[in-house]
């Protein structure tokens, strides 16, 4: 009974409407921006304030930034997949 619940489940998740999926990236997009611009943001904050603290704010950053980056591209990536289906 299960199993016809979850193959019930798949299916309609594979019905997704591909503009309803290209809004949800776009809403999705939104963190990421606002994540990268907060975290630039406290870097010069950081470094205003101590400027010999430079070069380890931006190692920290640069790490912040990829892992922000990288939420946006997995929001692309499930855009390209439920506008295949």
């Amino acid at each position: 009974m299960s199993n016809i619940v979850l193959a019930q489940a798949a299916e309609s998740a594979a019905n997704i409407n591909p503009g309803l999926a290209a809004i949800g990236y776009g809403l999705g997009a939104i963190g990421p921006g606002v994540g990268v611009g907060l975290i630039w943001a406290a870097v010069i904050n950081g470094t205003a304030r101590q400027p010999e603290a430079q070069g380890q704010l931006q190692g920290i950053a640069w790490i912040s930034f990829v892992l922000v980056e990288v939420l946006a591209l997995i929001g692309l990536v499930v855009y390209f997949i439920a506008s295949a289906a």
